[in-house]
């Protein structure tokens, strides 16, 4: 009973801390599940190259899925990441993706749940261990679906998914932001100006949607803005990835080189990628 799975990254349109509707848009960067199940067994959990990461989420997961689709089966998950954690890239929700699909495959039963219920089951279970804060079905979904997705995190409810074919620029700073940490009661003072961002997003206006938003968050949640500043106007649009550190920036390819020299000069990693449309898949 093995299975695999491999769910990408995201960036951040409109975070949803202030008012619970929130957007993201998966890159071509991936977190890759490998489960091993077996009746009877303990659930353990292990991330290569991190010897003491917390792995209270992919357990969960796995327990979640077998006990919903199988008979309580235990056993092993490893998690392999191509994205940094605790950086504002969605790697908690994409780990949580590839983790339900591989335990689905395990069991012979992906087909028994459709990619959105999959990305609630990951998102139940990051509430289950206190993750996240806002439940994050706007990074779980745009993970488990590909493209950029718009959704109501109070319901879990999708309100809309669309596919563009953007180069996204980002830039990771040596520090490190866990959202389970972000100051909810500031993020909150800025409603107004979250919920012209959400209209912005749901009319398809996603690049300005996440400038305003990355600003505004930069200020709520004491992130320099001056990254923004700089991709602009060479870019479409930039903001503060999640809450924090990453920032990404999106447009053309040849005007983000422009930018990447800028970002690049900064500590911390920089690199060019894209949008990416399939979402989660099983290997």
């Amino acid at each position: 009973m093995q299975g695999e799975a491999r769910a990408p990254a995201a960036g951040t349109v409109l975070n949803a801390l202030a008012t619970g509707t929130g957007a993201a848009f998966a890159i071509d960067e991936y977190v890759r599940a490998s489960v091993r199940l077996a009746p009877d067994a303990p659930v353990e959990g292990d991330v290569a190259g991190v010897p003491d990461a917390d792995t209270r989420l992919i357990e969960r997961c796995l327990s979640l899925v077998t006990e919903r689709f199988g008979d309580g089966e235990g056993g092993t998950v490893r998690t392999d990441s191509e994205v940094p954690m605790a950086a504002g890239l969605k790697s908690s929700s994409a780990a949580a993706n590839a983790t339900v699909l591989a335990t689905l495959s395990a069991l012979n039963a992906v087909d028994a749940v459709d990619r959105t219920d999959a990305a609630r089951l990951g998102v139940e279970a990051a509430r289950d261990v206190g993750v996240t804060v806002t439940g994050a079905f706007d990074d779980a979904s745009a993970s488990m679906l590909g493209g950029v997705t718009v959704t109501d995190n109070d319901a879990d409810e999708l309100l809309a998914r669309e596919e563009l074919d953007w180069t996204v620029l980002v830039w990771t700073p040596p520090e490190r932001a866990f959202s389970a940490e972000a100051d909810v009661d500031r993020c909150r003072r800025i409603a107004p100006i979250a919920e012209v961002v959400a209209e912005l997003a749901l009319d398809g206006d996603f690049a300005r949607a996440m400038t305003i938003n990355g600003l505004a968050f930069c200020a709520a949640l004491e992130f320099p803005s001056e990254p923004i500043v700089e991709a602009l106007p060479a870019a479409d649009g930039a903001s503060l990835s999640g809450t924090g550190s990453s920032f990404t920036a999106v447009g053309d390819r040849d005007s983000l080189e422009r930018v990447e020299q800028r970002w690049s000069a900064r500590a911390g990693r920089t690199w060019l990628t894209s949008t990416q449309h399939e979402g989660a898949m099983i290997q």
